[in-house]
């Protein structure tokens, strides 16, 4: 579903050159729910960002179902955005005159539908994150947690093929964090979708299937059926890898 081929990302800052991500090479099988971890300034939210469509990367490429999103224009690559990726990240970015249900909706009105048209779709996701009672009220009287469930479910409305998560669970308590892991991983499980996070917390890992250490812009190492492992296993991996 998706792949990266010799993905390199390179920053000039003056006179210095940052190689924040070094041929990074990625598979992430249709279904699959992959985690990305290492340390602060390994490469993960720039892998991530790349892989999402979000930014450009200064070599190699991104391919979405064999497509090439290099080869594609800016308006194209805006359009596969829109429609086939979901975007969970760390600061929510929820329009705070908005209600939880018009959060919702918002990535369908921005696609042409008219609100009405897409009531059905916003409530089948309220109901799977459990905020239907919720639906009429702003963030600012929503907990973080169902702020980040608001948040979700935007992501999964347009019925994405991928959702990539960047430290969906970095502002939340430990049960508010279950809450939003378990919804992903529902969202593989039940719907089919692909799901890339970037986390740094080993329990949060070990919800994915996979796990994808990142070290110094490059990947060092992988660890399959990570949920098997448990978060002692990647704690201790990461622990290795990071000597």
């Amino acid at each position: 579903m998706l792949k990266t081929q010799g993905l390199a990302k390179r920053y000039t800052l003056g006179e210095t050159t940052v190689h924040a991500l070094s041929d990074a090479d990625l598979r992430v099988g249709q279904g699959e729910f992959v985690a990305i971890m290492g340390p602060s300034g390994s490469g993960k939210s720039t892998l991530l960002h790349l892989m999402g469509g979000l930014d450009s990367p200064s070599d190699g490429q991104v391919l979405l179902a064999g497509r090439p999103l290099a080869l594609l224009t800016d308006d194209e690559v805006t359009v596969i955005r829109r429609r086939q990726i979901g975007f969970v990240f760390q600061f929510l970015n929820l329009l705070p005159t908005l209600t939880a249900a018009e959060n919702i909706a918002l990535p369908l009105l921005l696609d042409g539908w008219r609100m009405k048209d897409c009531m059905a779709r916003v409530q089948e996701l309220l109901d799977l994150v459990g905020l239907s009672s919720r639906r009429d009220h702003r963030p600012d009287q929503l907990s973080g947690g169902e702020q980040q469930r608001v948040a979700i479910a935007r992501a999964l409305v347009a019925e994405p093929v991928i959702v990539v998560a960047d430290e969906p669970t970095g502002n939340l308590d430990t049960r508010a964090g279950r809450e939003v892991l378990r919804l992903l991983r529902r969202a593989c499980d039940e719907k089919g979708q692909t799901i890339v996070m970037v986390t740094h917390d080993p329990l949060a890992a070990s919800f994915a299937d996979r796990v994808v250490f990142l070290r110094d812009g490059r990947i060092v190492h992988e660890m399959t059926q990570a949920a098997e492992h448990g978060s002692q296993a990647i704690l201790a991996l990461m622990a290795s890898l990071e000597d």
